[in-house]
């Protein structure tokens, strides 16, 4: 596992940008405290590879000219089919840190999304949900909008209203999501980084406390609707037409 950790230099301590800040790698401690909560809470967890479908390595990539690299982990665990975790540097002009926990298949249960970006320290995007697989959340094994409530209620920098430019919110997104624009950067670490450590400790207390499906069918349902989340989110990705800016389109893609 830390052989797997450490690949490409991570965690980083030092930006492949410009920064003029002290803290120049905004999100690391998000990285850090997730991979950190991983291996103390998640059972056999291991690395696995991160390729698309046609067998493209995405698990680094850096444009030196612009100054601006990415890597992706991903790895696997009884209670997680996959868990991906992005990163995203390109000093002060964007920090990005993304993560999907997927639930093993046999747990009919929302994905875990994390989509963390800031623009110049200046412009700050934050998305943290339970996203449900189904219209109804009553199609889940079980109901979690009222846990994630209080949590949610603690935070008032994190009740906006999600922009319809990328996303439909009817879609694959509950009614208890953080979703945050702000323009003062203490609020990462005053709100958003508590209540990130909070749903995602949440999210894998709902998980253990699910009945695994038995039945094939039904874990085979609760797959094709994580693909079709798959789908849904790569056709409508924001950072899609960076990453192929600074990357290619097909590496992007």
């Amino acid at each position: 596992m830390d052989e797997a950790s450490s690949t490409h230099g991570m965690p980083w301590d030092t930006t492949f940008g410009r920064s003029e800040e002290t803290n120049p790698l905004l999100y690391m401690p998000f990285w850090d405290w997730q991979f950190d909560f991983m291996k103390s809470s998640l059972t056999n967890l291991h690395p696995i590879e991160c390729s698309t479908l046609n067998d493209i390595d995405v698990s680094y990539n850096e444009n030196k000219e612009k100054r601006a690299r990415i890597v992706n982990q991903c790895y696997a665990s009884d209670e997680y089919r996959k868990i991906r975790m992005t990163y995203y540097d390109a000093g002060d002009t964007v920090q990005v840190f993304n993560s999907v926990w997927y639930p093993d298949a046999k747990y009919n249960l929302p994905v875990l999304g994390i989509d963390l970006l800031s623009f110049n320290r200046k412009r700050y995007l934050a998305i943290v949900d339970f996203q449900p697989l189904h219209d109804d959340e009553e199609g889940h094994s079980t109901t979690y909008e009222h846990i994630l409530k209080p949590i949610r209620d603690q935070y008032d920098t994190l009740k906006g209203k999600m922009s319809s430019k990328f996303y439909d919110e009817t879609q694959f997104f509950s009614k208890e999501m953080l979703f945050a624009r702000f323009e003062d950067g203490k609020i990462v670490d005053d709100d958003l980084f508590p209540a990130f450590q909070s749903y995602v400790k949440t999210h894998l207390d709902l998980l253990k406390s699910t009945t695994p499906a038995m039945k094939t069918e039904d874990i085979l349902h609760v797959f094709d609707r994580q693909r079709a989340y798959d789908t849904y989110s790569a056709d409508r990705d924001p950072a899609a037409g960076l990453f192929a800016a600074m990357f290619g389109k097909q590496w992007a893609e």
